[in-house]
């Protein structure tokens, strides 16, 4: 089965490569661009028959290797 995942800073963490990137967008004429969140995406192929086992295992990697938790959030999707 295939896992989305998606980590990104968390809301109260500064994201000066999300700022250069709105400041940009706004240089390039998209003036109603306010703000500019970037994180990482990550598919993960798994193979295991149990979605909730599944999303056990992808939880645990995100903790323990895939997000800094300090600093970023992040969502699993199974699709």
């Amino acid at each position: 089965m295939l896992a989305k995942i998606h980590i990104t800073l968390k809301k109260d963490v500064l994201d000066p490569q999300g700022k250069v990137v709105a400041n940009s967008l706004n240089t390039l004429g998209f003036e109603t661009v306010q703000d500019v969140r970037q994180g990482k995406y990550i598919e993960v192929t798994i193979d295991e028959e149990d979605t909730d086992i599944a999303k056990q295992k992808l939880n645990q990697m995100c903790e323990k290797l895939l997000a800094n938790l300090v600093i970023e959030d992040y969502s699993v999707e199974i699709e």
